[in-house]
C-alpha cells in the first residue's frame, strides 16, 4: 500500500511525502521547502530516495540539490525540461512508466504552465501528482505555452478514472471558487462545494486532495462545453478551446 503524507509550506504551497513501506521507498513530490520536508521525513520517520518534479519553478525544484547532497537521492523530472532542473538523473516525458518501490508510476506531458510541466498518475493506487496543471476548482497561468497546448493537456486529465485522487501543489481553492461562481452561479455542484470549501477552510482544513470526478463537475477550466459557462464568458457557440482560452483570460484579469 503506498502512504502519501501532505504538509502546508511556504505562502500557499503544499509538500508530499509519497511512502513505500515494504520497499522502504520514499519519494518528495517537487522540492518546494527544504526545512518542511526534513521535518515531515523526520517525522515519519522515513528516509529520501527520490525527487519527483513535475516543473522547473523555484518553489518546486528550488530544494533538488540541497536534498540530494543531504540524502543521495535520485531525481526524475521531465525531459523536455531537463536542463532547468538541478541536479537531474532520470528524464521522463509523455508515455513513459517507471516504479517507486512496488507502484507503477505514468507519466503525463502536460505543456501549458511551463513548456516542460509533466504530471505523475499512479494508476493502481488511484492518485495523481498534477503540480501546477491543474488545481482544485482552477488550473495554472499560461507562462509559457498557450492555452490551446493547456486544453490539450487538461484533456488527458480527464481520460483518468472519475475517482482518481488529485493533489495540486497550491491551496487556492477559495480563490478559484470565488471566480467560478461568477461563471456557473447556477450550478448546484459548485453551489454546495462552495459551501464546503468555506467550511473546511474556516476550520483550517487543506481543500486537497479532490476527485477528478468533483472536478469535471465545478471546475469551469474542466467545463468549456458549460451551457452556462460558455454564456457567461459571451462565446455560446464556440470550441471548447476557445472557451477556454477566454476562461482562462478573465480569471487572469479576476
Amino acid at each position: 500500500m503506498i502512504q502519501v503524507h501532505m504538509f502546508p509550506c511556504l505562502k500557499d504551497n503544499y509538500g508530499y511525502l509519497v511512502h513505500d513501506a515494504e520497499a522502504n521507498v520514499t519519494a518528495a513530490i517537487d522540492t518546494p521547502d527544504v526545512p518542511a520536508i526534513r521535518r515531515a521525513l523526520e517525522e515519519k520517520e522515513w528516509r529520501l530516495t527520490h525527487i519527483l518534479n513535475t516543473h522547473h519553478h523555484s518553489d518546486h525544484a528550488g530544494g533538488n540539490l540541497e536534498l540530494k547532497a543531504q540524502t543521495g537521492c535520485q531525481i526524475i523530472g521531465p525531459g523536455a525540461d531537463a536542463e532547468r532542473i538541478p541536479g537531474i538523473d532520470i528524464s521522463v516525458g509523455d508515455g513513459d512508466e517507471f516504479r517507486l518501490g512496488h507502484h507503477r508510476v505514468q507519466v503525463f506531458d502536460t505543456p501549458g504552465h511551463t513548456r516542460g510541466h509533466i504530471v505523475y498518475l499512479l494508476p493502481d493506487d488511484g492518485i495523481a501528482f498534477v503540480g501546477d496543471t491543474l488545481f482544485s476548482l482552477g488550473c495554472g497561468r499560461l507562462f509559457e505555452g498557450t492555452a490551446a497546448q493547456m486544453w490539450s493537456s487538461l484533456q488527458k486529465l480527464l481520460a483518468w478514472p472519475d475517482a482518481t485522487l488529485l493533489y495540486c501543489a497550491h491551496e487556492y481553492t477559495q480563490a478559484n471558487g470565488q471566480f467560478a461562481s461568477t461563471l456557473e452561479p447556477q450550478n448546484p455542484d459548485l453551489v454546495a462545494r462552495l459551501a464546503e470549501v468555506h467550511d473546511s477552510r474556516a476550520a483550517g482544513r487543506p481543500t486537497v486532495p479532490t476527485t477528478l470526478a468533483q472536478e469535471k463537475a465545478t471546475n469551469p477550466f474542466l467545463r468549456p462545453t458549460s451551457a452556462e459557462l460558455k454564456i457567461s464568458v459571451g462565446l455560446p457557440d464556440a470550441p471548447p478551446v476557445e472557451v477556454f482560452a477566454r476562461t482562462r483570460e478573465l480569471k487572469d484579469a479576476f
